[in-house]
C-alpha cells in the first residue's frame, strides 16, 4: 500500500478523526487503490457468482468508516487494518441478507483461501474443510478470538483477508516482523484448536 505523500493522508486522516467529514472526498481519492486491492483480496475468497462487487464493497466500508461513531484512526496503517475489518463485516453481513432470504436458512459457502501454510492448515482442521468454509462461522470464530486476544485477530486479518506478507504487516501495525510471526504461530494454534 503505496501512497506517494503519505504525510498529506495521514493529515487527512487526523482531519476525519477530529470529526472533519469534509476531507472525505478527498481521501477517498487518495487511497481508492489501496481500498480497491483490499476488497478485491476479500472478493477472491467468495463464490463465483458472488452479487456483491468490490467497488460496492469499496464505497460501503468506506462510508461505515468515514460515519464510524467516534471513529478515530491513528496512522495509515490502522485505518487499512480497520477497512480490512469492515469489509469483512459487510461481506458477513451481506451473506446474512442473503441466507435470509433462502427458505430454510441456511449460510453461505466459501472456498476460503489461506495465504500461509500455517494458517491453512490450521483451518484444514475444520471437518468441513473440502466445502469451503461457513463465511459466518469464520466470522463468529474471529469474534471469538478477538475476545481473547484482539491483536491476533489483526494479523489473521490482515495476512488471510489482505493477502499481506509479515513485513507490510509489521509496517502497518508498527511492530517488528517477528512480533508479527508470533501472533501468527499464536493464531493458529488458537483456531486449530478451535475448528479441530
Amino acid at each position: 500500500m503505496h501512497d506517494p505523500a503519505p504525510q498529506h493522508t495521514t493529515r487527512l486522516l487526523n482531519r476525519l478523526s477530529e470529526g472533519d467529514s469534509s476531507v472525505s472526498d478527498e481521501l477517498l481519492e487518495r487511497i481508492y487503490a489501496e481500498l480497491r486491492a483490499l476488497a478485491a483480496s476479500h472478493m477472491g475468497h467468495q463464490t463465483p457468482g458472488h452479487t456483491l462487487q468490490p467497488t460496492a464493497l469499496v464505497h460501503e466500508a468506506f462510508l461505515r468508516l468515514v460515519h464510524a461513531p467516534a471513529a478515530s484512526y491513528a496512522s495509515q496503517g490502522h485505518f487499512y487494518a480497520m477497512a480490512s475489518k469492515v469489509m469483512r463485516t459487510v461481506l458477513v453481513d451481506h451473506a446474512r441478507e442473503k441466507n435470509a432470504g433462502k427458505r430454510g436458512g441456511g449460510h453461505q459457502r466459501v472456498p476460503l483461501e489461506v495465504h500461509t501454510p500455517e494458517l491453512d492448515s490450521a483451518l484444514a482442521a475444520s471437518p468441513e474443510r473440502t466445502e469451503g468454509y461457513d463465511l459466518i462461522d469464520v466470522n463468529e470464530t474471529l469474534e471469538a478470538l478477538a475476545e481473547v486476544d484482539p491483536e491476533l485477530v489483526e494479523v489473521v486479518e490482515l495476512r488471510h483477508f489482505g493477502g499481506l506478507t509479515a513485513a507490510k504487516m509489521a509496517e502497518i501495525l508498527g511492530v517488528s516482523d517477528r512480533t508479527v510471526e508470533r501472533r501468527l504461530r499464536a493464531a493458529t494454534a488458537w483456531l486449530r484448536k478451535r475448528l479441530a
